[in-house]
């Protein structure tokens, strides 16, 4: 009886060193054991089926995951660490950078040299169908309903969540992300040099027109004053998930949606592809004048964030205008309040249209667990506890003694910034993102929201939202047989569209090859494409 007390008391401390863990700065070095054994060289070992720890005897867990470009390795992330402390799960990481993820990770996949799991997976649907028909990755809703507690209590509170994981043959692959904020839907922000505006005597451009007019002063009467023709007038992100040229277009009647070269918009119940519209080709070579111009920065198409945010941190100011998702991430806190949001322009017919993006706030590629691991158990209680409301916080914005502290009332708040450091980049050093679930609800009783998130929604309530078109694609789980002409017929379109519109921004053409290019699209197949994402939203708006 004594030998059985201490044990549940042991217990019982381990799930106090989580709680503790997630409320104190604990070591950054989590439990070490010589006789630790590892998932893949191992046989099935004992776990706990509830309570913490999850074993009593560490086991490792081999995980791949993609990392920022800022991360550190994860088993340096402090979060990992205390999770470690109270599941005596250890995780011995493969971190890979995202621009090579997809390619290492379909290596894998190919080899059959697989880890234990995929932490923010990046499994596509197709992925997930065919790697989890044929074996690769395992189902999981039986672990989900005995071994997740958390998870199963999230998808009870919101059934389309598990909706957005269930594939069309009734398994779960893979599980969910979640963030309810409300900001998504909109992921680009316009910003303006208000310095400069005010150093020559412009007022804030409302019209098209205006704008080209003050880009024009920006880049010729020297705002930054050092005497050289170094002001960039306008910066992007070409066909970026967030600060992109979707609502540059959208100028024309149509805004587009312009991710990876996805340009599926929805009126009315119907899938169009912007890229083949008039609007397209009319902003396109609209546009190409503004770079002939040298209003558009000429490394538009081919610069990556790293780049475009040092554009913003340049010793002399250089950048007079710039779309992304927030302003301090581009030019740093001792500009800031250099630049002001450019409310969104009349369009050439008179009209303010912003577009609507494709990105749901669920996402179901957060994680899965592959064939190999022999203790699939141990993994789902582990990645369970990700899904805690106060874990989940944490991973997705940060720990803890970084990002946050706790109020009187236990709730998460956010410690100030150090001085001159941005959220966003604070955020990719500490959050690792990937399995989480935060609920509207979870904002003002779990955690507070971050003030940059709460700008943000501010600014899309008061200048974006009033002027939002209503609809966009949903997130739709495709049958193995559509996910087949998808994946057949997609890819090849994607990368020419996404070659011709960057040729005819920078070098011009379009008028001149339009009509060969919609020609070659429809050889593409194109029409065939739309004809099943038609039939797939068809299906979504009737369930």
């Amino acid at each position: 009886m004594l030998k059985s007390m201490r044990k549940r008391m042991k217990r019982s401390k381990a799930s106090t060193i989580l709680v503790v863990g997630l409320t104190a700065t604990l070591a950054l070095t989590g439990c070490t054991n010589n006789d630790s054994a590892s998932s893949n060289n191992a046989e099935k070992v004992a776990f706990n089926k509830t309570g913490l720890p999850i074993v009593d005897k560490q086991v490792t867990l081999n995980i791949v995951s993609p990392k920022a470009a800022l991360a550190p390795d994860y088993s340096e992330m402090v979060i990992f660490d205390r999770l470690q402390e109270a599941t005596n799960v250890k995780i011995k990481w493969n971190n890979i950078p995202g621009d090579g993820y997809q390619e290492k990770k379909n290596l894998m996949l190919a080899s059959g040299d697989l880890p234990d799991a995929f932490y923010a997976s990046g499994f596509s649907d197709h992925d997930l169908v065919q790697y989890g028909q044929n074996g690769t990755i395992i189902p999981l809703e039986d672990l989900i309903d005995k071994y997740a507690p958390n998870l199963k209590k999230l998808f009870e509170q919101r059934p389309d969540l598990k909706k957005v994981v269930t594939a069309p043959d009734g398994h779960i692959y893979s599980l969910p992300r979640a963030e309810e904020m409300d900001l998504i839907g909109m992921p680009n922000i316009m910003f303006i040099n208000k310095v400069w505006l005010d150093k020559l005597g412009l007022e804030m451009p409302t019209t098209l027109e205006e704008y080209h007019d003050v880009l024009k002063a920006f880049k010729e009467k020297d705002p930054n004053g050092n005497g050289k023709q170094d002001e960039i007038g306008l910066t992007f992100w070409y066909n970026g998930w967030c600060g992109n040229e979707g609502d540059l277009i959208g100028l024309f009647g149509l805004p587009d949606s312009p991710f990876e070269a996805d340009h599926r918009v929805v009126r009315n119940g119907k899938v169009i592809y912007a890229a083949v519209q008039p609007e397209f080709k009319e902003a396109i070579s609209y546009y190409n004048g503004w770079v002939k111009e040298g209003l558009i920065d000429p490394e538009v198409v081919t610069q990556k964030t790293e780049q475009l945010f040092a554009k913003g941190k340049t010793e002399d100011p250089t950048l007079g205008s710039f779309i992304w998702w927030e302003n301090t991430e581009v030019v740093g806190t001792d500009r800031v309040d250099d630049y002001v949001v450019l409310p969104p322009l009349k369009g050439k017919d008179g009209n303010i249209v912003i577009g609507r993006s494709n990105y749901s706030e669920y996402g179901r590629d957060a994680f899965v667990i592959t064939s190999a691991n022999k203790n699939p158990e141990v993994t789902m209680r582990w990645v369970d506890e990700l899904y805690e409301p106060k874990m989940s916080a944490q991973i997705n914005w940060g720990p803890i003694g970084e990002i946050y502290e706790e109020d009187a009332n236990g709730m998460l708040v956010n410690k100030e910034l150090p001085e001159g450091i941005a959220m966003g980049e604070l955020r990719q050093k500490v959050a690792p993102g990937g399995p989480f679930v935060v609920l509207k609800e979870h904002f003002g009783s779990v955690v507070d929201m971050e003030e940059r998130a709460k700008e943000r929604l501010e600014i899309l309530d008061e200048y974006y939202k009033p002027h939002m078109v209503s609809e966009n694609y949903p997130s739709i789980f495709f049958s193995p047989e559509e996910l087949e002409v998808i994946n057949t017929i997609e890819p090849e379109i994607k990368t020419f569209v996404k070659q011709k519109e960057a040729q005819w921004l920078i070098d011009g053409g379009i008028e001149e090859e339009w009509d060969d290019y919609v020609k070659q699209l429809k050889d593409m197949g194109l029409d065939q494409l739309m004809e099943v994402y038609q039939k797939g939203l068809d299906r979504y708006n009737k369930q």
